[in-house]
C-alpha cells in the first residue's frame, strides 16, 4: 500500500485508523497553540512576553517549549515560605526603664504659672538613687531676649524629710558644661542624697553663648543674673523648699555670676561658694573681662565694690573661695580680691581694707592655703589656694572636663560651710 503523507492531499479514501490519528494529531496542534497565546497574553513571569518584561523591568522568560528547570519547581514554594516569615509580627522588646525613680505625689506639686512642670528622666550623675527633672523656666523678657527661657535640672533626694524642711543648693556650671556634666563631675547628686537636700541646676543656652559661659561681665541687661534669680524664686515656691537655707554655688563663668547674683539678690541665699571665678566688677568687653580673668582687677577691689554695692545697705553673705594656684584661664589673684570684697561686704574690713571687726588668720594645711575672716570667732570669709590644682573643680571626678582629682573635695567644703548657716527673712 502506498504511503500517504499525512499534510499532502489525497483522492484515496481514508481508513478510519488513519483519520482518527488525523484528528488527534490536529486537536494537539490546536491545544498546543492555545497554550502558545494563552501564556503570551498573561502578564506573569512563568512565561510572558518581551513587552511585559520590559514594563516590570525584568528578563523576558524562555519559551515555554523549553523544559524548565527543576529550580522553577521548589523556588515558588520557597517565596512562599519568605512571606509568610515577613508577615509573621514580630516580638515588641521592651524598652529599658529609667533607673530613677518617678516623682512621688509630694514632687508632683502643682506648678506655677511660668515655670513648666518639670519631667522625669535618667540621670547620669553619680547613680544617685533620688529623681533628676528636667525643664525650664520662662523669665521675663531681657535685652535682645522677647522668650527669655531658661533650662535646667533639679535633682530631689530621696529622702524621707518634707520638702518644706530641705535645704537647696544651686549649681551654676562653667563655659563647655552642661547641668549633667557639672552634677556629675562635682558628685553633687551623691553628696545631696546623703545629706538630704535638693540641688538645682540652671543651664545656659548655646544660643546666648556658643561655649555654653555664662555672661558675667559687661552691660547687666545682657546678664541671665535676672533670670536665674527667678528661676530659683520660682522653684523655691513650686517645691516649698527652706527659704532660709538656698545656697549658690559656681564654676568659672558660673562663679563670675554667682558672685554677681551674691551681690545684688542677697535676700534669696544664705551662703556663696565660688571656684576658679573671676573677682566681681563690671568689664565692659570680653576684652576687658579676658584682661581681668588674667591678671585680676587693675582697679581697687574695694572701690569696684563701693561704685557697684551699696555696702552699708547689703544685709552680707558668707561665702568660700577655692582656686587653684596654677590657674592659666582665670589668674588665683582674682581669689584674693575676692576675698576683700565679701570682707568689705560683711563690713569686716574698711574702705582701705584695714581690719575693723573680727579677726584674719592665715596660714596653710595639707596642701591648702587658708586667709580666714572671723566675727566673733565665727568663720564668715574663706579664701583657699589648692597647691598644684589648675583650672578645674578640686577633688572632682577626673573623667569629666575642669574637673581634677587634686586636691580636697571641694562639693565636700561648700556643703561644710554651707549647712549651718541661714538667711534670716525680714518681719
Amino acid at each position: 500500500m502506498k504511503r500517504v503523507s499525512p499534510t499532502a492531499p489525497s483522492s484515496a479514501p481514508r481508513s478510519g485508523l488513519c483519520f482518527s490519528r488525523s484528528m488527534h494529531d490536529e486537536a494537539a496542534r490546536a491545544r498546543a497553540a492555545a497554550n502558545v497565546l494563552r501564556s503570551a497574553a498573561e502578564p506573569r513571569c512563568g512565561v510572558q512576553r518581551a513587552d511585559t518584561a520590559a514594563k516590570c523591568n525584568r528578563t523576558p522568560c524562555l519559551p515555554s517549549d523549553m523544559r524548565r528547570k527543576k529550580s522553577s519547581i521548589w523556588l515558588p514554594y520557597f517565596d512562599l515560605l519568605s512571606l509568610t516569615l515577613r508577615a509573621r509580627p514580630r516580638q515588641k522588646v521592651a524598652k529599658p526603664k529609667p533607673s530613677v525613680t518617678r516623682p512621688t505625689s509630694a514632687a508632683k506639686t502643682r506648678s506655677t504659672k511660668r515655670t513648666r512642670a518639670a519631667h522625669a528622666g535618667r540621670t547620669s550623675a553619680d547613680n544617685a538613687r533620688g529623681t533628676w527633672l528636667r525643664s525650664f523656666h520662662s523669665a521675663r523678657p531681657a535685652a535682645g531676649r522677647l522668650i527669655n527661657h531658661l533650662a535646667y535640672a533639679l535633682y530631689l533626694p530621696a529622702v524621707p524629710a518634707a520638702a518644706a524642711s530641705m535645704p537647696a543648693v544651686v549649681m551654676l556650671h562653667g563655659c563647655k558644661q552642661t547641668a549633667e556634666s557639672f552634677a556629675t563631675g562635682t558628685r553633687i547628686c551623691d553628696l545631696a542624697q546623703r545629706a538630704g537636700f535638693a540641688v538645682l541646676l540652671p543651664e545656659q543656652a548655646k544660643t546666648s553663648h556658643s561655649h555654653r559661659c555664662w555672661n558675667w561681665h559687661g552691660d547687666s541687661s545682657q546678664s541671665e543674673a535676672p533670670a536665674v534669680a527667678s528661676l530659683v524664686d520660682a522653684i523655691v515656691r513650686q517645691y516649698g523648699f527652706d527659704r532660709e537655707r538656698i545656697y549658690l554655688a559656681g564654676l568659672s563663668a558660673g562663679a563670675g555670676l554667682a558672685a554677681g547674683l551674691a551681690m545684688r539678690y542677697p535676700e534669696l541665699f544664705a551662703a556663696v561658694g565660688l571656684h576658679s571665678g573671676p573677682v566681681f566688677g563690671a568689664p565692659s568687653s570680653t576684652l576687658a573681662a579676658m584682661s581681668l580673668m588674667r591678671g585680676g582687677s587693675r582697679e581697687d577691689p574695694l572701690r569696684v565694690i563701693e561704685n557697684c554695692v551699696d555696702v552699708s545697705d547689703h544685709p552680707g553673705m558668707p561665702a568660700l573661695i577655692v582656686h587653684g594656684e596654677h590657674d592659666t584661664v582665670v589668674a588665683k589673684q582674682n581669689a584674693m580680691q575676692l576675698g576683700l570684697e565679701f570682707a568689705r561686704i560683711n563690713r569686716l574690713i574698711d574702705g582701705q581694707g584695714t581690719l575693723r571687726v573680727g579677726e584674719q588668720h592665715v596660714y596653710s594645711r595639707k596642701g591648702v592655703d587658708y586667709t580666714d575672716y572671723l566675727k566673733s570667732g565665727r568663720l564668715v570669709v574663706r579664701v583657699c589656694i589648692v597647691h598644684g590644682l589648675r583650672h578645674a573643680w578640686s577633688g572632682g571626678d577626673p573623667r569629666e572636663a575642669f574637673h581634677s582629682a587634686t586636691g580636697p573635695d571641694a562639693t565636700a567644703m561648700f556643703w561644710h560651710f554651707f549647712r549651718p548657716r541661714r538667711r534670716k527673712r525680714a518681719q
